[in-house]
């Protein structure tokens, strides 16, 4: 078992102090956006072993000997540590974004490489050769844009709009509401997806005209996505993704609820703290709300221009007591991990649950205390505290402890089939 230290990525969206809350430490001063817990090579966990208190890159400790920490069946499916765990806090919007298949990541890895795009530019869209599907898991109330509506539900939210603005403006909301009408529902999102991020300074003009008509028009806001528009807009004023949204599921989770987001879906998380996790990627194709590079043409190729229900994600409960999140997803599922103090010494593993493993586990605490007991030793993990457990460690127990109740949350393979 190896204690993790933990890299925090300062992007201008995150918070400055919802991470730090969560974990008890002292806030950095800047914006705190994600801390990843893996072994990415752009951050990669560092490790510290209980038994030589040797430090290293988990990437490294795995890379030395990966059949015994993931196990011959892990290893051999996915030659790496196929999940990248994430502490994700937004205080302003994400980009709107899609992630590649594993097909698209492979080929568009494999073009910038010949291209000659260095690795670390800020104009590459593909990092690395994989898939990234991903899950979010909120910790308190959490805002997302995910998945196409019904292009006739988007139409009437641009037609809306068209009653209280100018003519201009007006003409435009029309314009888009006809682009949705078109009778296949593929060439409406796409052609409307096209129209809106193509840069055309109608589009623009009706970001500020839109904006403006919900302050003149508070009923407007009334609808939930219309009355999203000026909080957007206060962080990414004039951009398009503001109109983009209009085209997306809101989706509101509140704590302990979770979705997951397949290749070629459409997203931007607005707000909130969450546990997330995802294949071992860091490929984005980005179209608004962000600083960094954006390009709409790959995005629009590798989107899926398809209306999506809302992708709920709801935990199974096993005969052993564990409380399990799986997405359809190979690289990973996600374990909640409650446990209640215990009073007196009698009571000691009545409420332990076996932590979830199918090769390798990272587990991280939150609150209070667990203890991770595995055949080769244990390690108390105060909130905050996070383990590398291997495969060959199998397997692990979450123990409660005298002095307080714990949460944690557990990341493992699923079978490898």
């Amino acid at each position: 078992m190896y204690r993790l230290t933990n890299t925090i990525r300062d992007y201008a969206w995150g918070s400055t102090g919802a991470i730090a809350g969560l974990l008890g430490t002292t806030p950095g001063g800047g914006p705190e956006a994600e801390m990843w817990l893996g072994a990415h090579p752009s951050a990669p966990s560092r490790t510290e072993s209980a038994g030589d208190g040797s430090d290293m890159g988990l990437d490294e400790l795995i890379n030395a000997d990966p059949v015994s920490l993931l196990g011959p069946e892990v290893a051999g499916a996915h030659g790496r540590l196929p999940f990248l765990m994430k502490l994700l806090a937004a205080e302003r919007p994400l980009s709107i974004q899609v992630h590649p298949s594993a097909a698209q990541a492979a080929a568009g890895f494999e073009a910038e490489n010949a291209a000659g795009v260095p690795a670390d530019s800020p104009s590459r869209n593909y990092r690395d050769g994989s898939h990234k599907p991903e899950m979010i898991y909120a910790l308190t109330d959490f805002a997302a844009l995910s998945g196409f509506r019904v292009p006739a539900q988007s139409a009437e939210l641009f037609e809306k709009l068209a009653t209280v603005l100018d003519a201009a403006n007006a003409n435009t909301c029309t314009k888009i509401a006809s682009l949705l009408a078109d009778a296949d529902e593929a060439t409406a999102l796409s052609t409307t997806c096209a129209y809106l991020l193509g840069g055309d300074p109608e589009v623009t003009a009706l970001v500020s005209a839109a904006v403006g008509a919900l302050e003149t028009h508070p009923e407007l806001g009334q609808h939930p996505s219309l009355a999203e528009l000026p909080r957007i807009n206060q962080h990414y004023p004039g951009d398009a993704g503001v109109l983009v949204s209009l085209l997306l599921n809101l989706v509101v989770l509140e704590p302990g609820q979770a979705i997951y987001l397949d290749a070629g879906n459409v997203h931007a998380y607005l707000r909130g703290l969450g546990v997330e996790v995802m294949a071992n990627s860091d490929n984005v194709l980005r179209g608004g709300l962000t600083p960094k590079h954006i390009d709409v043409p790959e995005l629009l190729r590798i989107t899926r221009f398809e209306a999506l229900g809302v992708p709920h994600l709801e935990a199974t409960e096993t005969m052993f007591g564990q409380r399990i999140f799986t997405p359809p997803f190979a690289e990973f599922q996600l374990q909640h991990i409650e446990l209640a103090a215990f009073t007196d010494t009698s009571e000691m593993g009545g409420g332990d649950v076996p932590v979830a493993a199918n090769g390798p586990v990272i587990v991280l605490c939150v609150e209070g205390e667990v203890l991770i007991d595995t055949p080769r030793g244990d390690e108390l993990l105060r909130r905050g505290e996070s383990v590398f457990i291997g495969a060959n460690e199998a397997p692990a127990m979450a123990r409660r402890s005298a002095n307080a109740s714990g949460q944690a949350f557990a990341v493992t393979p699923q079978p490898v089939e």
